[in-house]
């Protein structure tokens, strides 16, 4: 099998020799970068399964390469874990609804760095993807959800949602593990001209949690960010 490619894009050099050094051992194949110029130039020239995106960096910065690249439609499907320094909450936010999979604080764990990696690569691969039968009903965990009826069960046990609490609850169990920013869920219940606010879903979330009583902790809250529903718990 062949090792999956890995672009790291990082100034300090000694977190790029960390993250190379632990992505190595992995048995990855890791390239190194130290400006979003070089980055750029590398994903064009070989498209790596993964870039490693500190957002602090010479010249272009981490979050104009994350932009280049999603708006490249032959690079946008190329996932991204950003590198970020405590504080910047708000570049995390904007660089998760330009497109970016996921990210890791500094400093981090080189073990909580390589699981977000591999699930990352998970994703890429449609693994953790969950199942949808003929008639459109998504199945994950403990979860079943009909669109169609706009109904949702778990264990078996119709849930009593309303709208919100159900788009809410659709979206983000149809990709599991990925973070949602409460702007990018915003977004997707406007589409129907229902009136949502950042704030009000974080009420929602509540009020889903404790509906799905035993099985709440499938939504995990991302702080500073949003949430995500757990494809791990």
């Amino acid at each position: 099998m062949t090792a999956e490619k890995i672009l790291v894009v990082e100034d300090e050099e000694d977190i790029q020799e960390l993250i190379r050094y632990n992505l190595a051992r992995e048995a990855f194949q890791v390239t190194c970068v130290d400006t979003g110029e070089k980055a750029l130039k590398q994903v064009e020239k070989e498209a790596p399964d993964l870039v490693v995106l500190d957002l602090m960096l010479p010249g272009i910065d981490g979050l104009n390469v994350c932009r280049s690249m999603k708006n490249d439609a032959d690079l946008r499907a190329i996932p991204i874990i950003m590198v970020t320094a405590r504080g910047e909450e708000s570049d995390v936010v904007m660089g998760l609804e330009m497109g970016a999979d996921d990210y890791v604080t500094k400093p981090f764990s080189p073990k909580i760095f390589l699981s977000r990696v591999r699930a990352v690569l998970r994703r890429r691969g449609e693994a953790a993807k969950p199942a949808v039968d003929s008639n459109g009903v998504l199945t994950v965990k403990d979860l079943t959800i009909h669109p169609g009826r706009h109904e949702a069960k778990v264990k078996g046990k119709k849930l009593d949602l309303t709208f919100t609490e159900f788009r809410i609850l659709e979206i983000m169990a149809s990709r599991p593990g990925w973070v949602f920013t409460r702007g990018q869920l915003v977004d997707a219940i406007r589409g129907e001209d229902h009136a949502v606010t950042d704030r009000s879903v974080d009420f929602q979330i509540v009020g889903l949690r404790k509906k799905l009583g035993d099985c709440a902790d499938y939504i995990e809250t991302v702080r500073g960010v949003g949430y995500r529903f757990q494809d791990d718990a």
